[in-house]
């Protein structure tokens, strides 16, 4: 599905920077760190990765100019409209003929195991 939808071009953790974005987008490279528990010196070779790529461009802080800004730019708009398609593609497949019931109680189990592996690092 994602080869089809010709979204495999980024690797899993560049995949979480830009959803990072998705969240908040023109935000500095310390708040990215955070959001995606991603150390600067890593963040800072994948965003020149990105950048290379098109899917983001760093500019100035207008407020403060010695700090740098990661921001989308339209490649990604047109990356995440297909990305979002291929989920809603997959989750389907997923959850193909469970309950609600069970993707609750599934969804609330995987949560979690998230909560415990986030509380352990």
């Amino acid at each position: 599905m994602l080869r089809e939808a010709g979204i495999e071009e980024l690797n899993p953790a560049q995949g979480r920077i830009m959803f990072a974005l998705w969240q908040g987008d023109g935000i500095p490279i310390s708040e990215l760190a955070t959001r995606t528990q991603l150390e600067k010196s890593t963040l800072t070779s994948m965003l020149d990765r990105l950048e290379t790529a098109g899917f983001v461009i760093r500019e100035p802080d207008p407020a403060d100019r010695r700090r740098i800004l990661i921001r989308r730019t339209e490649k990604d708009q047109a990356w995440r409209a297909r990305h979002e398609e291929v989920s809603a593609r997959m989750i389907a497949c997923y959850y193909a003929g469970l309950k609600e019931s069970e993707i609750d109680a599934f969804e609330a189990t995987l949560a979690r195991i998230l909560e415990n592996l986030m509380s352990a690092s």
